[in-house]
């Protein structure tokens, strides 16, 4: 279906940040592998320990938000619960080194975000629209390069449609024009269709677990969801 335009053709896009304009969950799942390893859990499979994990970061998330601080405490917790050894000053850096491998990574953008953004900067309102510690999110924004296509960054606890409500509503931001690009179905995709905005839907191979969901069913006739298999396609609807 193809995008309500106004005449002029200005519409708000509201973007996501990881996994969407660059590289990010690949970085965590291979600090997660590394620290299977570690542990290597004589009686758990590899799956035991994940869905162990993935609880201990549901909890984290409540306690300490999203971001790299958090990933850490939920990697030393699950030791702390799963490994006959005791969590000395040498286990508890080498697991913090885990996580540090990810804040060291080169930032890796996505092909065609770049030259996409150029584009639809000279056409459209882009707002980034992310979630997680506000100091780590808008550095990656700095280091990415990416800043100046955007008018505004935006860093929220918990991308949920309150979030959503709240920031059209800091804007001004007419729904009928207002979409929200992403990856995750449940912090990207959902939340802003049931704030009553459009969405669009680029997939990524690597999105994290705890963001996967069923993509829900569009509200209202007057909204739409795009699903796009490249970031790089939205010049072709926008």
């Amino acid at each position: 279906m193809q995008p309500a335009i106004k005449p002029n053709g200005a519409q708000t896009l509201l973007i996501d940040l990881d996994d969407t304009l660059w590289e990010n969950n690949v970085y965590f799942e291979r600090a997660i592998a590394a620290f299977m390893d570690y542990l290597n859990h004589r009686h758990m499979s590899v799956a035991e320990v994940r869905e162990v994990l993935n609880r201990v970061e549901k909890e984290s998330i409540l306690e300490h938000g999203y971001g790299l601080h958090s990933f850490t405490h939920s990697l030393v917790t699950t030791f702390e619960r799963l490994s006959e050894r005791a969590v000395t000053d040498e286990v508890h850096q080498t697991i913090v080194g885990f996580a540090h491998q990810i804040a060291d990574h080169p930032m890796e953008i996505i092909t065609g975000v770049a030259e996409t953004l150029d584009y639809l900067s000279g056409r459209h309102h882009l707002i980034v629209m992310t979630k997680g510690k506000f100091t780590e999110q808008t550095s990656k924004v700095e280091r990415s390069g990416l800043k100046e296509y955007f008018a505004a960054v935006e860093v929220v606890p918990e991308k949920n449609a309150a979030a959503y409500n709240e920031i059209t509503g800091k804007y001004a931001l007419a729904l009928e024009t207002t979409w929200m690009v992403g990856n995750s179905p449940k912090s990207d995709i959902n939340p802003a269709l049931a704030a009553g905005l459009h969405a669009v839907f680029v997939p990524h191979d690597m999105t994290w677990v705890l963001e996967h969901e069923e993509l829900a069913p569009v509200p209202s006739p007057s909204q739409t969801l795009l699903q796009l298999e490249r970031f790089a396609q939205l010049q072709d609807h926008f």
